[in-house]
């Protein structure tokens, strides 16, 4: 495939992509003197070398999971890396296709691959989420501390902004979510300690039950299980550096993106991709004043407010780093899916019926 048809297919995947950002946030971003010419112009001028580095960056990242997955799981049996890889893409792009309700598919597809209990397998992905979380408050709190710098640069370029009015109400977010993470270690650390404590006992009569109790203790139940996975501190330590390795990873590839649309955007550095990266994690998990919810919304919020990107640019970028960090995996993870003989309405069964075989087996 030749240098132009690359690029039209770029530019036609990019501009859907836009399309679905900006009927996402239609009643969130002011519109007025946006011009599509100056988006186009954006889109076409994209280096397409930097985007490749930063797709085959994304599937290295999905090997990381996976190796991690291995690790948490290895007290349960033998699993493959090679297998936990195949199953992560096509988990995730489950998630693609049927958005959070999709999120139970990669551990079950797991489970039933390696011939693994399944209830341990939830738990293992409730970790390995926490793990990730901590991660967003972590760079979330770091990118915090040169904020003052970045929107004084910011103010410079565009006096009018009114981002510096934001500052002591996102660094007293930051405090809260820092507050919320040493609690959240302390309660983890219990948890493991006692085997689940009371709550444990609690979860023991509910499973007697049914309905909504019955669901969270079992919940429950896979959690504790799960966090049985880090039985050393060599364990946690394997598991904190690959958790490393695949976010730093992640924050290259935010940079080598920004940078592939050239102006302003290739001038910036890696705080300006960590806070882009921090704004983007946020906006998956909550709504966000001013832009809305989601990824994409997070990024474009940093990209705008923050570091006085022009809508444009900014819009072409938030699409392409959610295109390139997340919607990539179908590339791969589709042809699995369909080798696999799985249909959408299998990904959806799978998502929304309970397990009720304990080793692997789904309903």
């Amino acid at each position: 495939m030749n240098g132009p048809v690359r690029r039209a297919i770029l530019f036609f995947v990019v501009l859907v992509a836009i399309a679905a950002l900006l009927y996402s946030a239609r009643d969130s971003i002011s519109l007025r003197g946006f011009s599509w010419e100056r988006l186009g112009e954006a889109v076409r001028n994209a280096r397409i070398g930097l985007l490749l580095l930063a797709l085959a960056g994304i599937y290295a990242c999905f090997w990381v999971r996976a190796m991690r997955w291995v690790r948490l799981c290895r007290n349960l049996g033998p699993a493959s890396v090679w297998s936990v890889y195949q199953a992560t893409l096509m988990g995730f792009v489950a998630i693609v296709l049927l958005g959070r309700l999709g999120e139970p598919v990669r551990p079950l597809l797991i489970a039933r691959r390696e011939h693994l209990p399944v209830s341990p397998m939830l738990g293992i992905y409730l970790v390995e989420r926490i793990f990730d979380i901590a991660v967003t408050v972590i760079v979330a709190g770091v990118s915090l501390i040169y904020l003052p710098e970045l929107l004084g640069r910011t103010q410079a370029a565009n006096p009018s902004s009114t981002a510096a009015a934001m500052l002591p109400q996102l660094q007293w977010g930051g405090f809260l979510m820092f507050a919320f993470l040493f609690a959240s270690v302390f309660f983890l650390v219990y948890l493991r300690v006692t085997n689940g404590g009371a709550l444990a006992r609690a979860a023991v009569r509910w499973c007697a039950g049914s309905g909504w109790r019955k669901r969270v203790a079992g919940l429950f139940s896979g959690f504790v299980e799960g966090l049985q996975a880090i039985r050393t501190w060599g364990d946690l330590a394997v598991v904190v550096g690959l958790t490393a390795v695949h976010w730093v990873l992640i924050v290259f590839i935010y940079h080598w993106i920004m940078s592939s649309f050239g102006g302003t955007l290739a001038e910036l550095g890696m705080r300006d991709a960590a806070l882009t990266l921090a704004c983007s994690m946020l906006g998956s998990m909550l709504t966000i004043p001013v832009v809305g919810g989601g990824a994409q919304a997070g990024s474009f919020m940093a990209l705008w407010v923050f570091l006085g990107i022009d809508k444009e640019p900014a819009i072409a970028v938030a699409a392409t780093l959610w295109l390139v960090t997340f919607a990539s995996c179908s590339l791969v993870g589709i042809p699995l899916l369909l080798r696999e003989g799985m249909s959408l309405g299998e990904l959806r069964r799978i998502a929304s019926e309970p397990v009720t075989e304990e080793r692997g087996k789904l309903p």
